[in-house]
């Protein structure tokens, strides 16, 4: 095939959901970004504050997440062979995981706010504030597009052909968990001091 002939067509998805993703990781880049600036000039206020974060918590959540996200690419897997009863059950149990990653955040959430540990508390908790409830956002988005790639999938909506939705949906999955994987270290971790 001549050079010139290259086309997009293997790349999965849609091209709009790709330049939907870079903007959505620019903005997130832009919020790790002011985190991490903003810890190197504030060391010791978020050394103590991040202390107050359950790790093991953060970890269960990246875990849940990292389920999801494999569910969901098996889905598609099975989609391509034209398997989409299977690929309907791995979506809804991707959604299942997705589903346990809210109610623990939602759980720590809760914890942090009855501790007094809320936005206005320091700029640890601002920041922590700000980049996680805007990717609970995106999580909250992402379980009704993989409840809706499921039902479709229940009743053989994509074919060969016709995919292309349900590899955008998943594509903003993996968005989200690529997210958390650089959210978690960042928040739950990693001290610059």
């Amino acid at each position: 095939m001549p050079t010139s002939d290259l086309s997009f067509r293997n790349v999965p998805g849609d091209l709009a959901m790709w330049f939907f993703i870079l903007a959505e990781l620019m903005v997130f880049g832009l919020l790790i970004i002011a985190f991490a600036v903003t810890e190197t000039l504030h060391t010791d206020v978020f050394r103590d504050s991040r202390t107050l974060l359950d790790t093991s918590t953060g970890l269960i959540l990246t875990l849940s997440l990292l389920t999801s996200g494999f569910l969901a690419a098996l889905a598609v897997a099975q989609v391509r062979r034209q398997q989409q009863r299977s690929a309907a059950i791995l979506l809804g149990s991707a959604l299942l995981s997705a589903a346990f990653y809210v109610v623990i955040k939602f759980n720590e959430y809760s914890h942090l706010a009855s501790q007094g540990l809320d936005i206005e508390y320091d700029l640890f908790f601002t920041l922590y504030w700000i980049l996680t409830g805007f990717h609970f956002l995106h999580v909250l988005l992402g379980l009704v597009i993989l409840a809706f790639m499921a039902v479709r999938c229940w009743l053989a909506a994509y074919g060969p052909e016709r995919r292309r939705n349900l590899e955008s949906g998943v594509l903003y999955w993996h968005m989200v968990d690529l997210v958390w994987v650089m959210l978690f270290p960042l928040v739950y971790v990693l001290n610059a001091g």
